[in-house]
């Protein structure tokens, strides 16, 4: 057994660094003085003000009081308005023991506001006033009730940021007015909690002053007015957007933009590119027809690599019949032209494939699915099958599938009956079956509605092992 005191200490970083529970390096940093050194900066790197205890003080700006040598390793700081207000009483002086401790942290990068409280502004206004004096890059703020008008004026005095989220539950949308153009030189990352009732005219006027942005996240914006807002982000790369349902679509959107303006020349009506994304995450309350050839126009480009679709209501009359002659049921499905439309476009680049919330697919959609798209790694889906082994063949063309997510809708057999062995759903061998489908199978991890199977070699054997346990939150919100 090899002894810690003997690794290389330029080994221990990379090695440490894969630690995400702070019990265990805290562990670590009792080793030794040099698993100390290197543990010191990742327990201090980010630093959580939430209480953990009803009896006790852990705010983290009591052990940066005492040892303020300390704060030099903070990057990211979560502070929570409640805890301000709940330790007042037993801690009158947590705020400014805060703000002091908060002023010493010289290489602060990122800041995360939380409060669930309907007197946001003052406590937060204090803070802002700490943050200005250091370089930070980051700032999220959510709150239940609204920030106020003075925290908003003097939000947007900030400069230099690269990433920026509001998620205001109340008051009016703050959709960065006034802020954008200060903004434009340095901001990659964006998040807007609430865009619902702004004018598409503002929000696109906005976001046209955010050329640099990367990573893009709207909650209530129009489905109309998303294509327009891509043509001004050349560099966008990462969308998570809402579909609503009703209203036009971007393909409306786009006819009203082209619409000849007397005097002016054919070339100078053309269509400016969009941005070639890589993820597109796509939030719907509804699915209809119109989102397929939404989505569609909003990669043009190929390169897309991972595409999710969360899905909480489904009706759509006209999609219906088809599954209802196979299995029965009344589900929209996902329309095979969607599926190999994309195909046409991203069929080289695309690795994830989450439809499980937008609609039932047939053992031959999934086959077709597989076939089309030879680098999937990620599908999740709600498919109808009769069992396990015809799963089985409909993803037999999927040799670098490494997870399935499925929700199954069992199909009843010729006589109408559904049998025992579907009834018990799906089991572990099913889940082994399916991992071992072929010899140069990487398929390890299957989630079949609430349950999650993981398999893996154990050696010395080898022998392969499939553990049964209960699958986490499938909307990943």
């Amino acid at each position: 057994m090899c002894n810690a005191q003997e690794l290389p200490f330029d080994l221990l970083p990379p090695i440490l660094v894969q630690l995400s529970d702070r019990r265990d390096l805290h562990a670590c940093a009792l080793v030794s003085k040099a698993f100390n050194r290197v543990t010191t900066p990742l327990l201090y790197h980010t630093l959580d003000s939430r209480v953990i205890s009803k009896h006790l003080i852990h705010h983290p700006s009591a052990t940066l009081k005492e040892k303020p040598h300390l704060a030099q390793y903070v990057r990211h700081v979560t502070e929570t308005g409640s805890v301000h207000r709940g330790l007042m009483p037993r801690y009158p002086n947590i705020t400014q023991d805060t703000l002091a401790a908060l002023s010493s942290c010289s290489n602060l990068h990122s800041m995360t506001w939380i409060d669930d409280t309907s007197t946001t502004g003052p406590i937060l206004l204090v803070f802002l006033a700490v943050l200005r004096k250091l370089p930070l890059r980051s700032l999220t703020i959510r709150t239940h009730s609204d920030i106020g008008e003075k925290v908003w004026q003097e939000l947007i005095t900030f400069t230099g940021l690269e990433k920026v989220s509001i998620w205001c539950m109340e008051g009016p949308p703050r959709v960065l007015q006034g802020w954008s153009t200060a903004l434009g030189k340095t901001l990659t990352h964006l998040e807007l909690g609430r865009c619902a009732g702004v004018p598409p005219t503002i929000l696109i006027t906005v976001i046209s002053h955010l050329p640099l942005l990367r990573d893009l996240r709207l909650k209530g914006a129009p489905a109309s007015s998303i294509w327009h807002i891509l043509s001004y982000l050349p560099q966008l790369r990462s969308l998570d957007t809402e579909y609503l349902g009703g209203g036009g679509t971007s393909g409306n959107f786009r006819r009203t933009q082209s619409l000849p303006v007397p005097g002016q020349s054919a070339h100078l009506q053309k269509q400016p590119p969009l941005p070639t994304l890589r993820n597109l995450i796509v939030r719907a309350t509804t699915v209809d027809q119109k989102i397929w050839s939404w989505i569609r126009e909003l990669v043009p480009n190929p390169g897309l690599e991972s595409l999710k679709i969360h899905a909480f209501t489904l009706f759509d009359n006209s999609m219906m019949s088809y599954v209802e002659s196979i299995t029965g049921s009344g589900h929209a499905t996902i329309p095979r032209m969607f599926i190999l439309d994309m195909a046409l476009v991203h069929r080289d680049t695309l690795k994830r494939f989450e439809v499980a919330g937008a609609g039932l697919m047939t053992l031959g959609d999934l086959d077709c699915l597989t076939g089309v798209f030879p680098k999937l790694e990620v599908l999740g889906c709600n498919v109808a099958s009769r069992d396990a082994n015809s799963i089985k063949q409909s993803i037999r063309s999927a040799r670098n599938l490494m997870t399935l997510m499925a929700q199954i809708r069992w199909i009843p057999d010729h006589t109408g009956a559904v049998s025992q062995h579907q009834w018990t759903c799906f089991t572990i061998d099913d889940a082994r079956d399916l991992m071992l489908r072929t010899e140069d199978s990487r398929l390890r991890t299957i989630g079949v509605g609430s349950l999650l199977y993981v398999g893996r070699w154990i050696h010395p054997g080898p022998i392969f092992e499939v553990v049964e346990s209960v699958a986490g939150d499938k909307w990943s919100t």
